[in-house]
């Protein structure tokens, strides 16, 4: 890789640094191509995506704005698995970490913030931002169904009441 090429790809990495919710640093020692495609599979189809990187190209990238913890993170044959949701990511990697031996999850960040194996894996168990709308628009269309239920209650009572009187007129 020459100097322009090593350039180009702090930039990149910048920019992946920059815009990513958070990142998840990981082992890779030993993984086949089929079970790398695997994973960059599960994580295209959720929104993220992985990257293999060169520790001092990570590091440069970075510039120190994490600290000392967050170069640590590179040693080692580090690929980053990253999306726009913060959650994403962990939770692709955590599944598979699970059931890969040869894969682990080092840490990760989130802006400056620094996360260990654990903080990862605690990001991994909240839910992603798709589940919490979910759970958001439920609880703002509940009430206004219970509201509708109550307002239409009277109505249907009234109706009944009518109906009986009908039925008892034409008897």
């Amino acid at each position: 890789m020459d100097r322009a090429q090593k350039q180009e790809s702090i930039e990149t990495l910048k920019g992946v640094f920059a815009d990513a919710g958070a990142v998840v640093v990981t082992h890779n020692l030993g993984l086949t191509v089929a079970e790398m495609t695997d994973l960059r599979l599960r994580l295209r189809k959720e929104g993220a995506a992985l990257k293999v990187v060169k520790n001092t190209l990570a590091q440069k990238a970075l510039d120190g704005s994490i600290g000392e913890a967050g170069d640590a993170l590179f040693t080692g044959p580090v690929a980053i698995a990253y999306a726009s949701d913060p959650v994403t990511a962990a939770k692709v990697t955590s599944e598979f970490a699970k059931g890969n031996d040869k894969f682990s999850i080092v840490g990760g960040f989130m802006g400056t913030e620094v996360l260990d194996q654990k903080g990862v894996a605690a990001l991994a168990t909240l839910p992603s931002l798709d589940q919490l709308r979910g759970k958001i628009i439920g609880l703002l269309q509940a009430p206004a169904t219970k509201v509708a239920g109550v307002l239409q209650a009277p109505a249907g009572q009234l109706a009944r009441v009518m109906g009986a009187y009908a039925a008892k007129d034409a008897a």
